[in-house]
Order: C-alpha cells, then structure tokens, then sequence
C-alpha cells in the first residue's frame, strides 16, 4: 500500500467516524434535550453520558479528516488547504463546546439539594449546546465542505460528482442554518433535514470512494513537484 494510498484510506475512515459517531450521540442527546424536567427527574444519564463519549470519538474524526488531507491537498492550495484544516479544528472545538453543558446538567441532576431555579438552568444549558450545534454543524462544516470541495474538485483527485456535492451542500447547510437562527423555522425539521442530505451524501460518497479507490494516480502524479534534474538549478520564480 503506498503512502498516498494509506492516507486517502484513513481519511475515509475517519469521515465514516464521524458519521457513526455524531447520529447515535444526537439520538442518545433526546432526553436530556427534549425533556425540559430532566434535571429535576430521574436520568437517565447513562444516555448522555455515552453520547457525550461518542462526540469526543467525533471530535478526533474531525480533525483526523483535516491533518490526514492536508499533506495531499495542500499541493493544490496550501492557503485553502489551511483553511481547511482550521475550520475542521474549529468546528471540533465548537463540538466539545457543546458536550459540557449536557454533562454540566447531569452533575447538576444528581447533585440537586434545591429544586428553585433549576428548570430554568437546566433549559439555559441545554439552549447553549443548540446554539453550538447549529454554529459547529451548519456555518463552520458548511464552510469548511466548501474549501474541500474546491480543492478537490480542482485537482481532479476523485470523481467531479463528489466535490460538485459539496460545493451544493456546504452553501446549502449554511444557508439552512441561517434560515433557523432568524426563525424561518425550527433547528429539527424537514426543510433542515433537506439541506442537510447534500453535505451527508457528500461525506459518505467522499468516504466511500477514498476507502475502495483512493486518489486518482493521474491527478496525484499532476500534484507532485517536477524533479529536479541532476546537476541543473532550479528556476527562482
């Protein structure tokens, strides 16, 4: 297995990651998030706590996609190629962001001696993970698919259909999320849903494809710096 191989294969998996990881985590979110009483009720925390680890399983995906990528696409880009990279870290931190408050609500939940004012604390946490995961997953992920996107679909290192997805869905999520944080309508609903399928189909053909097939050799041989000849001096652009 060559090396440019072995990472187009790691980045595939860990883009496999971050979906297996952030879908069950938000279905393991629901009764914390849904119920308004859980810090005054009876759990169950295990719940969040297992979706709380499987976000920190997230996180490392995400920025295992950015560092495994970037000694590949920066030979494209090397300024776009380091947006990448930051946005991908930035929206990671957003993520764990996101994860405190939930279990600041379970300590809260099985430390409670008081009940006054606890609705409304557990209802101010819960309110501040929403608001990250619509900063994290919709304007930061919408805008970092965009950077790869480019990068790809200008190299030529997969097929043009995928990154042609992601220069629809990372404007398209973003969009989605602008719409929701001026009250178009609510954060899980079926318009969000919907512009959230490109930026999924996206990842998952991206994926798929780097896992089965890896880069183009042809593409990749069009990246790699000339050599040098023997005893010639390089050219001072």
């Amino acid at each position: 297995m060559t090396p440019a191989r072995r990472t187009a294969m790691v980045a595939g998996v860990l883009f496999l990651v971050t979906h297996v990881t952030s879908v069950p985590a938000l279905v393991l979110y629901g009764p914390v998030l849904n119920h308004p009483g859980y810090v005054t009720g009876s759990g169950p925390d295990t719940s969040v706590l297992l979706g709380a680890f499987l976000e920190v399983i997230l996180i490392l995906g995400i920025v295992g996609t950015g560092v495994a990528l970037f000694p590949v696409v920066k030979r494209q880009h090397e300024g776009v190629a380091l947006g990448y990279v930051g946005l991908r870290t930035l929206e990671a931190g957003i993520v764990a962001a996101g994860i405190v408050p939930l279990l600041v609500i379970v300590t809260l939940r099985q430390d409670l001696t008081d009940t006054a004012g606890a609705g409304a604390v557990g209802s101010a946490l819960v309110a501040f993970h929403n608001w990250t995961f619509l900063i994290g997953p919709s304007f930061v992920c919408g805008t970092n698919t965009v950077l790869l996107a480019y990068l790809l679909h200008r190299s030529g290192l997969v097929p043009r259909f995928i990154p042609v997805l992601g220069l629809i869905g990372g404007p398209l999520v973003f969009a989605s999320g602008t719409a929701y944080m001026f009250g178009l309508y609510e954060q899980i609903s079926v318009w969000s849903a919907l512009g959230a399928v490109p930026v999924f189909a996206w990842e998952i053909c991206l994926a798929v494809y780097l896992i089965v097939r890896g880069f183009r050799p042809s593409a990749m041989a069009r990246l790699d710096p000339a050599p040098v000849a023997a005893g010639a001096q390089p050219v001072a652009v």
